[in-house]
């Protein structure tokens, strides 16, 4: 007995259904039905199509098709509204998401207390209007090999196809009960993977989510370890979030001992590219520099940052390493992050420290390693 290939439906885009509806015998306007239904409508069965008629439906699932929506293996859910999603897709591979919420009951506080909550059911912790983030993978593990980094662990298993980056913005706007164009969302790719190593797929995920789900690409952000040529392409992009690249050291001697791609493109090459980004109008580039206490977090490592971003319209995230038992690099005292950031601030770059959230959970920047069986809050 064989078992017949499914064909996923999430991730084609509207050009690609209408072939599908046309080879079928179906009139065009069903592909737009089809469309509104993955994307807009965030079904995640054909069954549930009810604008497609029952005839049709049953024959996309004699033709092998499904919706190809992700499954949720774990929620964690941390103290300050966090969530963190384990995701499964249907060959058995898996990756992390993560749903933050903006305020909203939620209390902001710097030191959160140890444990974490393993919720079952879908979670729904803001009021009407929400306000959040969602940070997502594109690839499952990673292959940059980023020293702070507990992803970096895993090692490279795959990329994500466009669908599965999709289907995990899908999956949490449904388990939240969000409705795009009335809650403020924003969509961050810094999650398990290097988006510009899996730069079409990811890239299509941005046509889909901003065509498709409605979210603009003015509330999306794409974080890169620093690949120059995708760094120079996605410059040309018509439809494209905006930038941030990870700098992480003041100079390629720091720089090579925490981001081993630095042999590859270093600061010069790195800087070179975002001198000639194409910004738009108000738009910074962001660096983000992740403090590693006696490594990159000294005076004279902020005098340098100073120098390497002068000319850029930039702004830098600060972020105080976020703790894993595997990585051998140190958190900075508070004392020494705000010493950090008074440097950039005084000479005119503004400078943010990144509040970690989910920390409990292991669901904060550099901790998506698919941490499981945490201990529940008592």
């Amino acid at each position: 007995m064989t078992t017949q290939l499914k064909l996923e439906l999430l991730g084609l885009n509207y050009q690609q259904l209408t072939a599908i509806v046309e080879e079928m015998g179906e009139p065009r306007f069903r592909a737009r039905q089809l469309f509104d239904a993955l994307y807009r409508q965030r079904l995640s069965s054909v069954d549930d199509i009810s604008t497609l008629p029952k005839s049709f439906r049953s024959r996309l699932h004699s033709a092998g098709y499904s919706v190809g929506f992700p499954k949720v293996d774990q929620r964690f859910l941390s103290v300050d509204g966090t969530v963190r999603y384990l995701v499964r897709f249907a060959d058995g591979q898996s990756v992390e998401t993560v749903w933050m919420p903006d305020g909203d009951g939620v209390e902001d506080t710097e030191e959160l207390p140890p444990g974490a909550m393993l919720a079952t059911q879908p979670v729904s912790i803001n009021p009407p209007n929400k306000r959040g983030t969602i940070c997502l993978s594109s690839q499952s593990g990673c292959a940059v090999g980023c020293k702070f980094c507990m992803t970096a662990l895993l090692g490279l298993q795959r990329n994500l196809t466009a669908g599965e980056i999709v289907g995990q913005v899908l999956l949490v706007l449904n388990d939240h009960g969000i409705e795009i164009g009335r809650d403020r969302i924003n969509l961050v790719f810094m999650g398990q993977g290097e988006p510009f190593l899996n730069y079409a797929n990811f890239m299509l995920a941005v046509q889909l989510l901003v065509e498709g789900t409605g979210i603009p690409e003015s509330r999306m952000t794409v974080s890169t370890s620093g690949i120059v040529p995708r760094i120079v392409e996605f410059g040309t992009e018509t439809v494209r979030p905006h930038l941030a690249i990870s700098l992480n050291g003041s100079n390629d001697e720091v720089r090579e001992r925490v981001m081993p791609l630095n042999r590859k493109w270093n600061l010069e090459a790195i800087l070179g590219a975002a001198r000639e980004f194409p910004l738009r109008s108000r738009e910074r580039l962001t660096f983000e520099y992740v403090l590693l206490s006696g490594v990159n977090d000294s005076a004279e490592n902020a005098l340098e940052v100073v120098a390497l971003l002068r000319g850029i319209r930039a702004k830098v995230n600060l972020i105080a390493l976020n703790p894993g038992a595997e990585i051998a690099f140190a958190t900075p005292s508070p004392e020494a992050v705000a010493a950090f950031q008074a440097i950039l601030v005084g000479a005119g770059i503004p400078a943010y420290v990144r509040r970690p959230r989910g920390l409990d959970i292991y669901a904060a920047c550099g901790q998506l390693k698919r941490t499981s069986g945490l201990i529940p809050l008592s």
